[in-house]
């Protein structure tokens, strides 16, 4: 493999011995050299292709710790119903119906990204969907990916009548007289689609039944809008058999788009513990780096565990997966036996059963057990000074604070204002992260980035801005940081001789940026593995 020389560029290396180059050498996949232009071109070798980066920002390549990366590929293939494009239950009915006059009859339609917390009138319910179609089968994905709504064709599909029980961890939403709105929480979603896998009251299931070739196509075609933004590693944080599978025929057939770790969700604790088989485990390409457990449900769809129930009127009390005792046997469990564990937290309430797993974990941890808490948004001050008796790495996903902040304004009040708390964390000693969440949010690490050092909402308000980072902080969460999270960060996540080439140009000088055009950079440039992957036009 012949050398690559990145020259005229800003470079910010994350590596502290030497913070800035004003080039990168890269040579056989891994990164020679970043300094002055003559010592990089003598490490890049005879012949190396040379690319002047006309002043633009090179960093190492964006690691996303938490983005759901096939159910991204497959949010991309399906019907958007995000906001602002829906935003109303009427937009929602015309999207559908459109698909609908496009698909034979009796065809699932999946539609993604639903934000009905902006919808004037509420919930759409399913007879709104029957109004766009009473010929297929429809679900509609809310934005959080905790919950959906679907029209009765789907409810008879799927045979579930006005009598269906609520199962441990989720609900059917019903109308004042007991009949069923369409909407369905958590882990009640598990009765809807034809289901890959059975994952119980473990989470939200979205690990629907599609054929093989189909995920793998769209998988491929993800390649595109993740690199073009920069994004050359991820986590999947909730990796069932389905995904791993394709996962693995991807790698095996070289068309997985990016570097590719997973959790594995914890109802395959104990199959994995029959097999033998803890973290990490794989290659640089694919691996599997910790377990994923859920304490409570969504902030978007008012499932979220608080202490004080929140809401414009109270409404939202909240839900837990698990037992607070279930919990704590199930981390500790896992934990034993070699697990990196992460644990999907989002209220205080949610939060105090998290920690209290977590110290049962510690116990019988190895030396650096790195747990993390997903999402991590509403703990208190005590619960964040708890976090460093642990070392709890906070993975924070500030695109909801920008994509939802107004809506937690209205339903949480002053509580809106210290949601994901990155500030204090970053002064307490700790590391947080930046992750995506995709699909439930942008992928693009740069709207990440900018949401974390504006904290502003769509509408321009500010929420939290006193938790904001520096620009510096915040690259450095989605590079260095986020390896660490991934436990790579001795070959991931900097621009250090020795380490994997994975870095990205992105289309301007970001420090020279104000805060609020961040959002506007892509990547004009991307390495993966020391090749080119990624070109701007």
């Amino acid at each position: 493999m012949s050398g690559l020389l990145i020259h005229n560029a800003n470079v910010l290396t994350m590596d502290d011995t030497n913070p800035r180059a004003e080039a990168v050498a890269v040579l056989d996949g891994r990164v020679r050299l970043a300094g002055s232009v003559e010592a990089a071109r003598a490490a890049a070798g005879p012949g190396a292709t040379e690319v002047d980066a006309g002043g633009r920002t090179v960093l190492p390549g964006f690691i996303d710790p938490h983005n759901h990366l096939l159910s991204t590929a497959e949010s991309l293939a399906a019907v958007d119903a995000g906001y602002p494009r829906v935003g109303s239950a009427a937009d929602l009915v015309a999207v559908i119906g459109a698909e609908a006059e496009r698909t034979p009859p009796g065809q699932w339609i999946r539609a993604f990204h639903m934000d009905d917390a902006k919808f004037p009138g509420g919930r759409p319910t399913r007879r709104d969907l029957d109004g766009a179609t009473g010929e297929h089968p429809v679900i509609v994905y809310h934005v959080s990916g905790h919950q959906a709504v679907v029209n009765s064709a789907a409810l008879a599909w799927s045979g579930i009548g006005e009598d269906v029980p609520d199962p441990s961890g989720g609900s059917f939403v019903r109308d004042e007289g007991g009949r069923l709105t369409g909407m369905v929480l958590d882990s009640a979603m598990e009765l809807l689609l034809p289901l890959a896998v059975d994952i119980g009251c473990h989470g939200p299931n979205f690990h629907t039944d599609l054929p093989a070739e189909q995920l793998l196509g769209w998988l491929s075609a993800a390649a595109v809008p993740y690199l073009s933004a920069g994004v050359t590693t991820v986590c999947d944080p909730q990796v069932s058999a389905r995904e791993l599978r394709v996962y693995r025929a991807a790698r095996a057939a070289g068309t997985l788009p990016l570097r590719t770790f997973g959790m594995p969700l914890s109802h395959q604790l104990d199959s994995l513990t029959h097999a033998g088989l803890a973290s990490p485990f794989g290659d640089d390409w694919l691996r599997l780096t910790g377990m994923k457990f859920y304490s409570d449900g969504t902030l978007l769809g008012g499932t979220a565990k608080f202490s004080v129930p929140y809401g414009e009127r109270g409404e939202f009390a909240g839900s837990l997966y698990h037992h607070p005792d279930q919990l704590v046997d199930l981390v500790t469990r896992a934990a034993a036996e070699g697990w990196q564990v992460a644990i999907h937290t989002q209220g205080d309430a949610a939060m105090e059963n998290t920690l209290a797993a977590i110290a049962s974990a510690a116990r019988v941890s190895g030396p650096d057990p790195r747990p993390r808490v997903e999402h991590c948004g509403y703990p208190t001050p005590e619960q964040a000074k708890r976090f460093t008796d642990y070392g709890v790495i906070p993975v924070n996903q500030p695109n909801f604070l920008y994509d939802s902040g107004g809506d937690f304004v209205r339903r949480l009040g002053e509580r809106a204002h210290r949601l994901q708390p990155m500030r204090e964390e970053i002064d307490l000693g700790l590391r947080p992260v930046l992750s995506s969440d995709s699909f439930v949010s942008s992928l693009r690490p740069m709207d990440t980035v900018a949401n974390a050092v504006c904290r502003t909402t769509r509408e321009g308000a500010p929420i939290g801005v006193e938790q904001a980072v520096t620009l510096h902080e915040a690259l450095r969460a989605h590079t260095l940081d986020a390896a660490h999270a991934l436990g790579v960060e001795d070959r991931l996540g900097a621009l250090r001789p020795g380490y994997l080439a994975d870095l990205v140009v992105l289309d301007r000088d970001v420090e020279s940026l104000p805060e609020q055009r961040l959002r506007e950079v892509d990547a004009w440039l991307t390495v993966l593995d020391g090749r080119v992957a990624h070109r701007a036009s």
